[in-house]
């Protein structure tokens, strides 16, 4: 299983610490774009969810997509827990409630990531339909409970599962019936990193909107168009958010680094088991004093793991994950990378976009985080900005932003298009007016006549 941390440094100063951040700056040459997306799993006849176990369960699912890819196994005790492509780096993982994911390679174009897309949902159709397992396309899970939802046998799990029913009303729901599309993206420096996020946590509501696709939970309407994105308000507040220090004077990797020392700690891994250190700080780690590792220092590994379970709105590690959108279609999995990366990786483009919220004030941003979730795109834009009325106005600047800065890319693919061709589904949400859910829920309140089992043909990926 990954990683026992005695094979990593030891942490002998809190330069150690900035240094884990600083590592991901690389020139412009090297920025790849990687994609990541959750689907989840189901059964037909009876509509259920997938066990790990059994000859038709997950644990299957990964067996026959190891033997036809080559990809390595690897695992928590004696389950495999997912698979690892040992080419590029990219793999296969399981979510709390057996959510399937993939953590794309770092990829130099769109183009490629799409192709990797294809290529992934093509192998796991094809393997799950001879274990009659199919996969949905929702930010959350419509029919079932928290309590209805096999877990995973995965030992990190069965120590945040508790610890997030103490600190969070709706921190199972994250784990168990949540899903997501994420784009990670490169820096080149401190500033640019600053700039970056500060860019993309701003307008994290925006892409929310656009992507709102969880209108149902327990089997009926949820009163959000983006549930998945109202549960991670109420899941854990010490380790989620809007980042607001980002936008103070003097944030750098440092900053982020006090950031992280403060949020409560989950695990520390030892010789392969998990050690529960959940709500233990940090910060008396470094000391030598956790209570459940006396005298025990940490490695860079342990701070590295640390840092992978804090869930901001944009994450920073030595890239920068953006984490606000639901899950959806085979388009809209390659549409959330497409549009960061027209944002972020074109300096007019990139510019544009600070003009768009470097007035926004700490108020401002989190309004639409608090609103987006249940209004989407017809949240109202607050503060003196009359340039736009609605979220869905800003919406419309922040695509075209992307599409412009795609088209200065110039990446053509064989047939002479270039990346802008990824926007596509964002452009057709726009000129229709209605996210994703707001479809969905025309359908179901007419031509479903309310049967909600109908989503899980329409939305299978």
């Amino acid at each position: 299983m990954a990683g026992a941390s005695s094979h990593s440094p030891l942490i002998e100063s809190r330069a150690d610490l900035i240094e884990a951040l600083e590592r991901g700056c690389k020139p412009k040459s090297e920025w790849r774009v990687g994609t990541e997306h959750e689907k989840h799993v189901f059964h037909r006849n009876p509509l259920r969810p997938v066990t790990y176990e059994g000859p038709n369960g997950i644990h299957e699912l990964l067996a026959g997509i190891e033997a036809e890819t080559g990809w390595h196994p690897f695992y928590d005790h004696d389950n495999p827990i997912g698979l690892r492509n040992l080419g590029p780096s990219g793999g296969i993982s399981l979510e709390p409630g057996g959510q399937f994911e993939l953590s794309g390679a770092p990829m130099e174009t769109l183009h490629d990531a799409a192709i990797e897309v294809a290529e992934h949902l093509a192998v796991s159709r094809k393997i799950g339909s001879r274990l009659g397992i199919h996969f949905l396309g929702l930010g959350v899970t419509p029919l079932w409970s928290v309590a209805e939802i096999p877990a995973m046998p995965k030992s990190r799990y069965g120590i945040m599962k508790p610890y997030m029913e103490k600190v969070g009303t709706l921190g199972t729901s994250m784990m168990f019936r949540s899903a997501t599309i994420q784009a990670n993206l490169d820096f080149s420096s401190e500033a640019d990193m600053v700039k970056k996020l500060r860019v993309s946590v701003a307008l994290q509501p925006v892409a929310t909107a656009l992507f709102a696709n969880s209108p149902f939970v327990d089997g009926k309407e949820s009163g959000y168009l983006s549930f998945r994105s109202h549960i991670w308000l109420n899941t854990d507040a010490a380790r989620t958010g809007m980042l607001p220090f980002a936008f103070e004077e003097g944030m750098g990797f440092e900053r982020y680094v006090d950031y992280a020392l403060d949020v409560p700690m989950y695990f520390v891994i030892r010789n392969g088991q998990y050690v529960n250190v959940a709500g233990e700080s940090f910060r008396t780690f470094l000391e030598g004093n956790l209570p459940q590792l006396p005298g025990e220092k940490p490695t860079v590994k342990d701070w590295e793991d640390h840092l992978s379970t804090l869930f901001p709105e944009v994450r920073l590690k030595q890239f920068l994950e953006m984490r606000g959108t639901d899950m959806g279609d085979e388009a809209a999995i390659t549409a959330l990378p497409a549009l960061w990366t027209g944002i972020l990786y074109d300096d007019i483009a990139l510019d544009a976009a600070w003009d768009l919220v470097k007035d926004w004030t700490e108020f401002d941003r989190q309004h639409l985080r608090n609103e987006v979730p249940r209004l989407a795109l017809q949240t109202p834009v607050p503060g003196n900005d009359l340039r736009f009325g609605t979220v869905g106005d800003l919406a419309r600047e922040m695509v075209a932003i992307a599409s412009a800065g795609l088209a200065r890319r110039d990446i053509k693919n064989p047939m002479g298009k270039d990346e802008s061709i990824y926007l596509a589904c964002l452009e057709e949400t726009l000129r229709l007016g209605k996210t994703p859910a707001e479809r969905w829920l025309d359908l179901y309140r007419g031509e479903w006549g309310g049967d909600l089992t109908r989503i899980f043909d329409a939305a299978e990926i």
